[in-house]
């Protein structure tokens, strides 16, 4: 499809239409519509089955539950080296390196700032600045579960509204700021290497995010405001591997780590990746 056709499907309009029809249908446990849906999904995208608790992909009561299915626990190995952060999904590494101050690179001369991703919070964007970034984009037929990329201590849950814009490559390389624009959910961690942000993107279509301790963020909240909650004195605590929560629909993971606390492993921009494989390592001075 034209690029310019794509992304006037993404207007606003378009956006809040096609998320709240695809949602309704996403989630009917009417047999006709939801083995339909699953049934197409898995032609068009060539699921592996085998790799999932519940094998059968008719046997979910709806296409939701088929699309955030889980996996068995053989399925994915975490990598067991202590210095090492790991993969929180399956997916594509979009973009790693490190931060030029505040500025984060979305796509090939296309920039955008930590402050704007982390939806204003200037004292919270300094703490990553010439900090280091991951950007996983994670495709319809991608395991949709999140894990921890190292063990962590739950600080704080931000919840920022946005446009619901498709984050395919092709979208990232047209749409300024993208991943600034589109609703999210940040989650601050307090770990070995210091403060660590796991930020899950929403995108179009669905636009549900879900986290372990609260549940769904969206769209209950309906991207009304933006929101923060404190966790520090919950004494959550999650291990390396561990889920964090999952997306409805494609979309994608950013990692944020402070200066000079991890130092990523090489050759990993526009691989693709699975959950637990290692991409760094703890920076030892």
């Amino acid at each position: 499809m034209n690029t310019n056709i794509q992304l006037f499907f993404q207007h606003r309009f378009f956006q809040k239409l096609s998320t709240s029809l695809l949602g309704k249908l996403a989630t009917s446990q009417i047999p006709l519509i939801k083995n339909l849906f699953i049934q197409i999904f898995c032609r068009c995208y060539d699921i592996e089955m085998s790799e999932a608790v519940e094998e059968n992909p008719l046997a979910y009561a709806s296409f939701h539950d088929f699309f955030i299915r889980r996996l068995k626990l053989s399925a994915r190995k975490i990598a067991d080296d202590p210095l090492g952060i790991v993969s929180p999904a399956d997916g594509t590494i979009s973009q790693i390196g490190y931060l030029e101050n505040d500025s984060l690179l979305q796509a090939k001369g296309k920039h955008y700032s930590v402050t704007q991703l982390l939806g204003g919070d200037t004292a919270l964007a300094s703490t990553f600045h010439n900090g280091a970034q991951a950007l996983i984009y994670l495709a319809p037929n991608n395991y949709h579960r999140v894990h921890m990329p190292i063990t962590g201590r739950l600080l704080q849950m931000i919840y920022v509204p946005g446009t619901l814009f498709s984050v395919s490559p092709t979208t990232a390389q047209h749409i300024d700021g993208l991943f600034a624009k589109n609703e999210r959910v940040i989650a601050l961690f307090d770990t070995a290497v210091g403060k660590m942000a796991v930020i899950l993107v929403g995108a179009m279509i669905v636009g549900s995010i879900s986290t372990v301790w609260a549940g769904m963020i969206t769209p209950p909240r309906n991207r009304l405001e933006l929101y923060s909650e404190n966790y520090q004195t919950h004494n959550i605590s999650l291990d390396k591997g561990q889920e964090l929560g999952y997306f409805s629909l494609g979309s994608t993971v950013i990692v944020l780590f402070e200066k000079d606390r991890i130092m990523w492993n090489q050759d990993l921009i526009s691989s693709s990746i699975q959950m637990g494989q290692s991409i760094a390592k703890i920076q030892v001075n």
